[in-house]
């Protein structure tokens, strides 16, 4: 529709056609008011004859001049994110025609352009996403422009836009930050500590400049790489060792010490030779037992921040436990109670699970009096009780509660139990054989379900309660 305020038949009234018309006509108006002077053409005739040609430059201007006023609203309509092609669809002449055209090809080529470095561009940053070490990009200023998603969840903000050195709280970080945007160094690595974060978490940081041919608003790049799991395995190598040389001293001594014995004095002992093979076997199989629980616990801590995802029914590998423990529950004259709820399938680590409650309820069956009942039940929670110092999974859980009949523990051991080689007095004394690890892989393992374990023991019964959630990672 034309608009009558500012066109008049299809063309813009400020966009000087009469001016154009009344030029293009001057040369033959000049000619005729030169033959009226000399009385060649009449004054009459001279003036007819100009309005002739104003009349057929205009006609022969105006179909140009309104299909260029087309293509004028066709460029400011492209411009403006619109394509108005109805406004080409009555174009006559060539010229007009042909620049329409290389309108079209110009702009169809700038969308492909455009439509690609669009692409480019979201799969730069979903491959950036993908790293699992939190990447920061900054510009001149230090004002962060991008930050991958590892980054994003390290700082649990939104980065963009703000300066960086104030997010990360270090001075050293803000001395090197300053010196690599001054371009005095081209890369700076340091140990950063990040203090306003939870648990103050320790990194090693990589601040680099960008090449000279890089393009665009990013000059700068900061890669941060934990360093938490690597001194926690290191930890672990050096607690590893430490408590493995210590634990196994002991029965390499008395094995070696036989062994001299058997050697010497108790060559010929026959006696002396069964008694002293009996203890080595013994403490061989003790040797054997804690290189393999170390190995498992070890393991395990290495998987505590993996969530497991198989689908574990815990009444079936309670029933199996069961069944594997009958023979030391017929020698000791246990009752061997359960009483199981209905429950739907949890996620879980199967063989961890299985571990757990194998421990538990050998140790339940181990350490029982005789004659002595011990207990296994499974019920649905609506919530898992707060731990004190990790953060377990929310919503309903299954609670598996094992119980039995023996000494009473003090509160002061209660605390202790879960410690790695803690084992009670009472049960030394009673010769009861044991590593003193299989609460602590319990615990371990409980940890990375974000479950809980709850123990408690009163005149004599002593129960332990574990709650897995029924939907981890949900």
């Amino acid at each position: 529709m034309i608009n009558q305020d500012t066109e008049f038949l299809g063309i813009d009234k400020d966009s000087g056609f009469s001016l154009r018309v009344l030029i293009l006509s001057v040369p033959a108006g000049l000619i005729f008011l030169i033959l009226a002077l000399f009385d060649i053409l009449s004054p009459f005739l001279a003036a007819f004859s100009y309005i002739c040609i104003l009349f057929f430059n205009t006609v022969f201007l105006m179909p140009i001049s309104v299909e260029i006023q087309q293509v004028k609203k066709y460029i400011q309509s492209l411009s403006s994110g619109a394509t108005e092609e109805n406004l080409l669809k009555n174009m006559t002449e060539k010229e007009t025609r042909d620049l329409t055209e290389a309108i079209n090809s110009m702009h169809k080529f700038w969308i492909d352009k455009a439509e690609m470095l669009e692409n480019r561009t979201l799969s730069d940053a979903a491959v950036l996403d993908t790293l699992p070490d939190p990447l920061v990009m900054i510009n001149q200023s230090g004002i962060v422009i991008g930050a991958n998603l590892a980054a994003r969840r390290l700082f649990s903000a939104d980065l963009n836009n703000k300066a960086f050195g104030p997010l990360v709280g270090d001075a050293k970080f803000d001395a090197a930050l300053k010196q690599i945007l001054e371009q005095k160094i081209r890369h700076q690595d340091l140990n950063v500590c990040l203090p306003l974060l939870k648990n103050k978490p320790k990194f090693y940081v990589r601040l680099s400049i960008l090449p000279w041919f890089a393009k665009g608003e990013v000059v700068a790049v900061s890669a941060f790489y934990d360093l938490n799991k690597a001194l926690k395995f290191e930890q672990m190598q050096q607690d590893f060792v430490a408590n493995a040389s210590h634990e196994l001293r002991t029965p390499l001594s008395i094995i070696s010490g036989f062994v001299e014995t058997l050697q010497t004095s108790a060559k010929d002992d026959e006696k002396a030779r069964e008694k002293f093979l009996k203890v080595m076997g013994e403490q061989a199989a003790y040797m054997s037992a804690l290189v393999e629980n170390l190995l498992s616990l070890s393991k395990i801590e290495l998987t505590v921040n993996t969530l497991p995802d198989e689908k574990v029914n815990l009444n079936a590998v309670i029933r199996e436990i069961k069944n594997a423990l009958e023979l030391k529950i017929k020698e000791q004259h246990l009752v061997f109670a359960t009483h199981f709820a209905r429950l739907p399938q949890i996620i879980a680590d199967s063989a961890q699970i299985t571990q757990v409650l194998q421990n538990l309820m050998d140790n339940a069956v181990k350490y029982a009096s005789p004659e002595t009942t011990v207990s296994v039940s499974t019920a649905k929670v609506e919530a898992i009780p707060p731990h004190r110092y990790y953060d377990v999974a929310d919503g309903g859980a299954v609670e598996i509660c094992i119980a039995n009949e023996g000494v009473t523990i003090a509160p002061a051991d209660l605390e202790r139990l879960t410690e790695r080689f803690y084992r009670l007095q009472q049960h030394k004394n009673k010769n009861i054989k044991g590593t003193g690890l299989g609460l602590s892989i319990a615990a371990q393992i409980i940890k990375r379900h974000k479950g809980n374990m709850l123990i408690t023991s009163e005149n004599g019964l002593t129960t332990f309660k574990v709650y897995l959630p029924l939907n981890l990672g949900a």
